[in-house]
């Protein structure tokens, strides 16, 4: 099992950046990870995902602008958010299953453990 802690979301301007991040209680090496995000009433969508082999992807919504990083050492997983747009308003988890997502990166059922999210609010 592994806890997920997220943070560094807040309130921006349209055409700002923010950067999240996710800390693991395990390395998080041995894990497919991710991050989602959910407004009221909607369902939650991927964002991006990353796996243990090094293949990324990102929602169509967000290519382009949003970077998914991880730091094996510091046991954390980073969303750069560049050019953000009112529409990227939510809340955002971070994500992850033990081993290899096999290309599921974007697919939430694909993902076993949560944390508790951190807010983004963009404003024009």
């Amino acid at each position: 099992q592994v806890q997920l802690v997220e943070s560094g979301g807040g309130s921006v301007q349209a055409g700002d950046s923010l950067r999240l991040s996710c800390a693991a209680s395990n390395p998080v090496s041995w894990y497919c990870m991710g991050w989602f995000r959910q407004t009221p009433g909607k369902e939650r969508e991927g964002v991006a995902g990353t796996d243990r082999n090094g293949e990324t992807a990102y929602a169509d919504s967000v290519k382009g602008r949003f970077t998914i990083s991880r730091d094996n050492a510091k046991q954390r997983l980073y969303l750069q958010m560049n050019s953000l747009k009112d529409e990227d308003t939510a809340m955002y988890y971070c994500a992850a299953v033990f081993g290899s997502c096999r290309s599921s990166l974007l697919e939430r059922n694909r993902f076993d453990y949560w944390g508790q999210g951190t807010q983004v609010t963009v404003s024009s």
